[in-house]
C-alpha cells in the first residue's frame, strides 16, 4: 500500500504507510513540528542523515531540504503528524507577547528531543481531528498552532531565538551551498529562495560562480558523483539514481552515455 499524506487542517499533516516508502525531495518554507507515532524516518539533508525514532519529537527550522524514507515499525504501521508553525502566525504571537530577538540561533539545525509530559499531552489531543471524530475550525486551528509554540517555549526558552527570527535569508554563499546541495532534485525558484536571491539574480550569480547555467552545472555535477560512485566504489546505478536527482533510470543512463562515451558497465 501506497504511503498517504493527509492534510487534516491547514496546518496539521499526518502521514501513514504500511511498508518502506521512500519520499520525494520537499522544500519546508515553515517551521514545522513534529511527532513520530510509530516507525522511523530517516532524513537527508545537506549531505547528512538524522533518524527520527519513534515517540521523539522533532522540530525543523523553515527554509529546508529535505529527502525521506519511512519505515513502518514491527507492527508495521508508520505514522508522522506534523503541525506547521506558519510564519504569521509567529509574527502575531511575538508582537502580542512582546518578543524580540537581536541574534540567530546558535545551535543544531535539527532539534530532536524526547517528549516531556506536556508536548506528550499535546500530540494526543490532536488524535480526534486525525480519527475524523472532531472537526477543526479555523479558530480551533489556530489555538492548536499557539499551544505548540508555548510548550516549544515552556521546553527550551531559547527556541524564541529559532521561532522569532523573521530576517529574510540574506545571500549565502552560493558554491559552497550548491555543492552541499546539488542532489535535490527540485526547482531553481527553490534554489534561489534557500540563497536569499531572486530567480534572476540565482542564474545572474551561479554563472558568474560556475560558467555555466544552473542546469548544466547539475547534471554534470551529479553525473560526476555518479561516476565515482560506480568506478571506485562499485555501486550499480540502481541503487543511487534518485538519490543524485535523477527522475528514471533511463534518464541516467541516457546522460551518462552522452557524457562519458561509455555505458556504465564499460567503467572500469
Amino acid at each position: 500500500m501506497a504511503a498517504t499524506r493527509e492534510i487534516i487542517f491547514d496546518r496539521l499533516v499526518y502521514s501513514c504507510a504500511f511498508e518502506k516508502h521512500r519520499g520525494s525531495e520537499e522544500f519546508y518554507p515553515d517551521h514545522f513540528l513534529g511527532f513520530q507515532l510509530s516507525g522511523e524516518t530517516h532524513v537527508f539533508h545537506d549531505q547528512d542523515a538524522t533518524v527520527i525514532r519513534e515517540n521523539t519529537v522533532v522540530l525543523v527550522k523553515k527554509n529546508q531540504l529535505i529527502r525521506t524514507i519511512k519505515y513502518p515499525s514491527k507492527s508495521g504501521k508508520y505514522s508522522f503528524i506534523a503541525i506547521t508553525l506558519d510564519n504569521e502566525t509567529l509574527q502575531n504571537y511575538a508582537t502580542e507577547n512582546k518578543i524580540a530577538v537581536d541574534s540567530h540561533y546558535q545551535g543544531m539545525q535539527k532539534l530532536f528531543f524526547e517528549p516531556n509530559e506536556f508536548l506528550s499531552s499535546y500530540f494526543i489531543s490532536l488524535a480526534p481531528y486525525i480519527n475524523k471524530t472532531k472537526q477543526a475550525t479555523p479558530k480551533l486551528a489556530d489555538i492548536k498552532v499557539r499551544e505548540a509554540i508555548e510548550l516549544l517555549l515552556d521546553s527550551n526558552p531559547d527556541l524564541k531565538y529559532v521561532l522569532f527570527d523573521f530576517v529574510k535569508t540574506y545571500k549565502i554563499d552560493l558554491e559552497e551551498f550548491m555543492n552541499k546541495n546539488y542532489m535535490f532534485n527540485v526547482s531553481v525558484a527553490s534554489f534561489a529562495r534557500l540563497t536569499g536571491r531572486s530567480i534572476s539574480a540565482f542564474k545572474r550569480d551561479f554563472v558568474q560562480t560556475f560558467r555555466c547555467s544552473p542546469k548544466l552545472w547539475l547534471k554534470n555535477k551529479r553525473l560526476e558523483e555518479a561516476y565515482y560512485l560506480i568506478k571506485y566504489k562499485h555501486q550499480k546505478p540502481s541503487s543511487f539514481y534518485l538519490n543524485l536527482g535523477f527522475e528514471n533510470l533511463s534518464h541516467f543512463y541516457a546522460s551518462f552515455k552522452e557524457k562519458y562515451g561509455l555505458t556504465t558497465s564499460e567503467v572500469r
